[in-house]
């Protein structure tokens, strides 16, 4: 019993450091992604990275562990985790950020948590307790109180771009909240980092399928220092190491603690952009960043008493 208590909190420690890995790192990409499209059509350029991410995804799964999950079942439940979490989620998010700013879709991506909470309650799936309503509410308040004046400022002069724009922003963090939960309740144990790549590799190939109908190919140069460099950027960090610790965190976490990251990830794009670009630090972001992290702590009780409450209830019915 206390050889298994252990190996549980091996994982949860472990699980806590993918989640905070991806806090940083998918900070970062809104950036990264912004820098990119600049120089590159989006669902190429985000099709590319992907199928390469999934490539070398499925490489190491299979060095690591040749015992994978071929079945018909299998490949369409990954099939559609895939195109939620990729083709729509992080496609649009990419699309998006030819007409959005970088920090604005970080804003609106960090009601992803939300729209996770709310497909939760009303599949009937999870029970909320205020604490955990009232940790994500301050969340999204901090993360408002950040961009308290970005909504006003959009870098395309086209108006009807931007507000499409952030319709499909919109679109993504449901996708993706939809993806997560879907992968949460159909996990595959056999070789969850194979699958990872296979979801990966799916989602990058419809959006390469996509890319002809969408993308403007005219002035397409493909070798440009700042784009590459970013696009690499994206490929390594973002996609392959930061989705690989996504998903194992989702394995181990709860899912609404684990989603929770998109409330921190606009931090990090202010501090980032503060650091790199010169961009002022304010009170404003200091009173955001202790909400934003007071917001993680309430979420992480709550489903800690929500647990508890649970566990006392099957003590009592046993």
């Amino acid at each position: 019993m206390l050889q298994i208590a252990a190996e549980i909190m091996k994982d949860q420690t472990k699980a806590y450091l993918a989640y905070a890995f991806i806090c940083i790192i998918w900070g970062t990409t809104y950036l990264a992604i912004r820098l990119a499209v600049l120089h590159y059509p989006p669902y190429l350029m985000a099709g590319t990275r992907q199928l390469l991410s999934g490539a070398i995804l499925i490489a190491v799964a299979l060095m690591i562990n040749r015992q994978v999950d071929l079945s018909k079942k299998n490949i369409i439940q990954q099939s559609i985790i895939g195109f939620l979490l990729i083709t729509m989620g992080n496609g649009l998010v990419t699309w998006a950020e030819q007409y959005i700013q970088s920090g604005v879709a970080a804003l609106i991506c960090s009601t992803m948590p939300i729209s996770a909470v709310l497909i939760n309650v009303v599949s009937g799936k999870e029970k909320m307790n205020l604490r955990v309503i009232l940790g994500m509410l301050m969340g999204f308040a901090g993360v408002a109180l950040i961009f308290h004046d970005s909504l006003s400022q959009h870098p395309s002069g086209d108006q009807q771009m931007f507000v499409i724009g952030i319709i499909a922003l919109f679109v993504a963090t449901f996708s993706w909240a939809l993806g997560s939960l879907f992968n949460k309740r159909n996990a595959n144990a056999k070789n969850s980092v194979f699958n990872a790549g296979l979801q990966i590799v799916i989602g990058g190939a419809i959006m390469l399928f996509i890319s002809p109908f969408v993308d403007n190919y005219d002035h397409l140069v493909l070798w440009h220092d700042e784009g590459f460099l970013a696009f690499i950027y994206l490929v390594i960090f973002g996609s392959v190491l930061a989705y690989a610790a996504y998903m194992y965190a989702l394995k181990v976490l709860p899912v609404g603690f684990v989603t929770s990251y998109a409330y921190i990830n606009p931090l990090v794009a202010v501090l980032l952009g503060s650091w790199m670009l010169k961009e002022p630090l304010n009170e404003f972001t200091v009173i955001a960043f202790i909400m934003i992290i007071l917001g993680i702590f309430i979420v992480r009780s709550g489903y800690k008493k929500q647990n508890a409450l649970l566990a006392a209830t099957e003590l009592k019915d046993n």
